[in-house]
């Protein structure tokens, strides 16, 4: 049990500094990020039009409407512009409870590649590396890809890139970490 929750707690600091450094001093999301100085004019119509916090998909029909509705309203949308909108009627950002939960988050994904390390008989450094890209790529593939293979997202590549990164530092760690005599 030592194993796991040393190499899950050290695991999942070393993909959180990668986070870190990609989102803040890298800037590799800035793609998906992006600033428009027409910002202001844009959250005031923004403000008039939404009323409550939430994802808009633009142009779109009701939730309720009818196949025949919903095939016009794609038909009618080919070649046209088109938006994602994440809307929040107020900025009220923790950023002290954010840093915790996604460091949580990060040793928990951590801890379940460790536990299942754990069943194999004496993994080697290369698998055990092996495994952790493995997992991360598998997160990759079922988040950030499949999001940019619908919605064209702008920043894949950064996606990509913290995957390789991240889960890579993580898997030389445990690497050396699970193959050490003890």
């Amino acid at each position: 049990m030592k194993k796991i929750l040393i190499g899950a707690i050290i695991g999942g600091i070393l993909i959180f500094l990668w986070q870190m450094l990609s989102w803040t001093m890298l800037q590799l999301h800035y793609s998906g990020t992006q600033y428009t100085p027409k910002q202001d004019t844009v959250m005031a119509f923004l403000n008039t039009q939404l009323n409550e916090d939430g994802q808009y998909f633009m142009p779109s029909h009701p939730k309720d409407a009818s196949a025949e509705v919903r095939e016009a309203a794609r038909q009618n949308a080919m070649g046209k512009p088109w938006a994602m909108v994440t809307y929040h009627k107020k900025m009220d950002m923790n950023m002290g409870m954010s840093i915790t939960r996604a460091l949580i988050s990060d040793m928990i994904m951590v801890i379940l590649l460790c536990w299942m390390l754990s069943k194999m008989t004496s993994p080697s450094m290369g698998t055990v590396f092996a495994s952790s890209l493995f997992t991360g790529m598998i997160a990759f593939i079922n988040g950030a890809y499949t999001m940019h293979i619908w919605f064209g997202s702008f920043d894949l590549m950064a996606n990509l890139t913290d995957t390789v990164v991240s889960w890579g530092l993580c898997g030389l760690w445990l690497g050396w970490w699970w193959s050490r005599k003890k």
